[in-house]
C-alpha cells in the first residue's frame, strides 16, 4: 500500500498540471487591495467588495517555467531552511545534545538510589522531565529526524524501568511530536507560514501558542504516564511484548561516544562572543519589548543577557565544552525571542543568528573548518527536500496567479464559507489542513502549499490571518503522528523495532481525542485578538 502513494513532488507537479488545466475553465477575475494599518504600520489586504471578473490567461507550457518562478518568488524561504538546517546538523554533529540528555539520566538514575526519592514515583517525573524537553525542542526548532538517534537511548531506557519500547518511543517521538503540534518558535511552520502569509513580527502571537502548547502536551504527557502505569503492573499486556525481547536482551544504557572538545576553542569562541554581545548592550542598552497588543516592556535586557551568558558560559566551560554549547543553544533561542519581540527581526535575522550558532557551536566542540562546512551541507542535504517543496509549491500559486483565477478561487470559496459563519469557515480550514497532512506530511512544504490561499482567504472571511496560520499549525501537526506517509514515524518505528499496525493500534483513539482538543483550542483564535497581522 505505501509504495502506491505518490512522492510530494509527484503531488505537487500534478497539483500545478490542475492549475494549468483550471485557467483554460475558470473565469479570470480580480480583487482590489487597500492598505489598512496594524500595529502601527501599513498591511496591503483585499478589499472584499471590489471583486471584479477579468480576461483569464490559459496556462500551457508555464507548467514549467512556473517551477522557477516558484524558487524566485519564495527564495528567502528557501535560504531561511537551508541556513537553519544545516545549522542544526553543526549543532548535532558536536553531541552536545546527546550528552546532555545521557547526564540528566545518569542523574536520575543515581536519585532513585536515595531514600527520599525512593518513596515517590520517581519514574512518573523522569518520563514527564524527558517529554517536556523532547517537546519544547519541537515546538521551539521543529525536531523530527533528530528523535531517530535518541530511540536507541531512550528505549532502552524504558525497557530497563520496566516499561516496554512505545513508553521509550512516547518520551521522545510522541513528546517532539507534541511539541510540534503545539509550535511556539518552530521556524520550519509557524516561521515559514507567517513568513508566507505576510504577518509581521514574525512569531507573533506567541502567547496564545504556549497556552495550546501547554494544554496539549499535558493531556500527551497524562496519557503516555497512564500507559506506562499499566504496562508497569504487567508487561506482558504490552501489544510489542514479543518485539521487545529484543531490547529486553540489550537494554543497558551506555555514555554515547563523542569527540574530543577543544577547550581552548570554546574558551576563544565564548571571549569573542562575549566582546560582541556587551558591544552591541552597550549601543542598545535598553530594548522595547511588545508583549501582546497592548503591553511593551522597556529596559536593559541586552546588558543583563550578556551578563548571564558571560556568567554561565564561564562555569560551563570550566565543565566541558558541551556544557557550553548547550548553554550558546539555550542563549540562541533567548537572543531570537528578543530579537524578534524586540527588533522586529524577520527570516534574514534569525537565519543569521542560528548560522552564526552552527559556527560557534562547531568550532567549540573542536571541529576543523572542513568538518563545519561537511556537517553544514549534510544538514542542507537533509532539509534541501522541504525547501525544494516550499520552491515547487510557490509555482502553484505563479500559475494561478499569472492565469488570473486565484482571486475568482478566493471569491468562490469566500461565498461558499460565508454562510456557515466564522466557527465554521475556520473548522474546514484546519480539517482540510489535517487530511492534506497525509499526502503531504512536510510541514514547510504545507505551509508554502495553503498558505498563499488560506492567508488571503482568511481576509475576505474576516479570521485573522493568525487564526489561519493555527489552523494550518494544529493540521499539520498531529497526523504526523499516524499517517504511514511520514518518514519520520515509519524511521523511528523501524529503529525501535514497533510494527506500523501495533503503532496504530496504540495511537488511534488519542489521535481522535486530540484532534477534536486542537479543534476546540482553534476556535477562540476566532474572536480573540492575537498580536501581530
Amino acid at each position: 500500500m505505501l509504495k502506491r502513494i505518490p512522492h510530494t513532488y509527484v503531488i505537487i507537479f500534478f497539483i500545478i498540471i490542475l492549475a494549468a488545466v483550471l485557467t483554460w475553465i475558470i473565469p479570470g477575475g480580480k480583487y482590489e487591495t487597500k492598505k489598512v494599518m496594524v500595529n502601527g504600520s501599513e498591511k496591503n489586504v483585499i478589499d472584499k467588495d471590489s471583486f471584479h471578473y477579468t480576461e483569464s490567461n490559459a496556462q500551457t507550457w508555464q507548467i514549467f517555467s512556473a517551477l522557477f518562478s516558484g524558487f524566485v518568488k519564495k527564495a528567502d524561504i528557501i535560504v531561511f531552511i537551508f541556513m537553519v538546517g544545516g545549522a542544526f546538523m553543526v549543532l548535532a554533529k558536536t553531541k552536545a545534545i546527546d550528552n546532555g540528555i545521557f547526564r540528566f539520566i545518569r542523574l536520575t538514575g543515581d536519585l532513585k538510589k536515595k531514600r527520599f526519592f525512593g518513596k515517590i514515583n520517581i519514574d512518573n517525573i523522569i518520563i514527564a522531565t524527558i517529554m517536556t524537553i523532547f517537546s519544547l525542542f519541537g515546538s521551539i526548532f521543529g525536531m523530527g529526524e533528530e528523535t531517530i538517534p535518541f530511540i536507541m537511548i531512550l528505549v532502552p531506557l524504558a525497557i530497563s524501568m520496566g516499561y516496554d519500547s512505545i513508553t521509550g518511543v512516547s518520551m521522545v517521538y510522541f513528546a517532539a511530536a507534541m511539541g510540534f503540534a503545539g509550535a511556539t518558535l518552530n521556524p520550519f511552520t509557524i516561521g515559514i507560514a507567517q513568513g508566507i502569509a505576510g504577518i509581521r513580527p514574525l512569531f507573533s502571537g506567541i502567547e496564545y501558542r504556549f497556552f495550546a502548547w501547554l494544554i496539549i502536551n499535558t493531556v500527551g504527557i497524562i496519557f503516555i504516564l497512564r500507559y506506562a502505569k499499566r504496562i508497569k503492573a504487567s508487561p506482558e499486556k504490552s501489544i510489542v511484548y514479543k518485539e521487545d525481547e529484543y531490547w529486553r536482551k540489550n537494554s543497558e544504557i551506555k555514555e554515547i561516544e563523542v569527540e574530543k572538545s577543544s577547550k581552548r576553542n570554546a574558551w576563544i569562541i565564548f571571549g569573542v562572543i562575549v566582546l560582541s554581545m556587551f558591544s552591541f548592550s552597550y549601543f542598545n542598552i535598553n530594548t522595547n519589548i511588545k508583549i501582546g497588543n497592548n503591553y511593551t516592556f522597556s529596559g536593559p535586557i541586552l546588558p543583563v543577557l550578556s551578563l548571564l551568558f558571560l556568567v554561565t558560559g564561564f562555569f560551563s566551560l570550566r565543565k566541558s565544552a558541551h556544557y557550553f554549547i548547550l548553554v550558546l543553544l539555550s542563549f540562541t533561542i533567548i537572543l531570537l525571542i528578543i530579537g524578534v519581540m524586540g527588533y522586529g527581526w524577520y527570516v534574514s535575522e534569525i537565519a543569521s543568528l542560528f548560522f552564526a550558532m552552527g559556527i560557534f557551536a562547531g568550532i567549540a566542540g573542536g571541529f576543523s573548518s572542513n568538518k563545519i562546512a561537511e556537517s553544514f551541507i549534510e544538514g542542507m542535504k537533509d532539509i534541501a527536500s522541504a525547501a525544494v517543496v516550499v520552491g515547487f509549491a510557490g509555482g502553484i500559486l505563479e500559475i494561478l496567479n499569472d492565469g488570473n483565477i486565484i482571486d475568482t478561487i478566493l471569491h468562490a470559496a469566500s461565498n461558499s464559507m460565508t454562510g456557515n459563519g466564522k466557527i465554521a469557515s475556520i473548522s474546514i480550514m484546519y480539517f482540510f489542513q489535517t487530511g492534506l497532512n497525509i499526502f503531504v506530511p512536510s510541514g514547510s512544504g504545507q505551509a508554502a502549499l495553503t498558505m498563499p490561499i488560506m492567508a488571503p482567504l482568511s481576509d475576505l472571511l474576516g479570521i485573522s490571518r493568525q487564526a489561519a496560520v493555527t489552523a494550518f499549525q494544529f493540521g499539520d501537526g498531529f497526523t504526523n503522528m499516524i499517517t504511514p506517509t511520514s518518514g519520520v514515524l515509519i524511521g523511528v518505528l523501524g529503529v525501535a523495532k514497533i510494527p506500523y499496525e501495533k503503532w496504530f493500534k496504540f495511537i488511534y483513539k488519542f489521535m481522535i481525542f486530540i484532534i477534536l482538543l486542537a479543534l476546540i483550542l482553534l476556535l477562540p483564535t476566532v474572536t480573540m485578538k492575537l498580536n501581530g497581522f
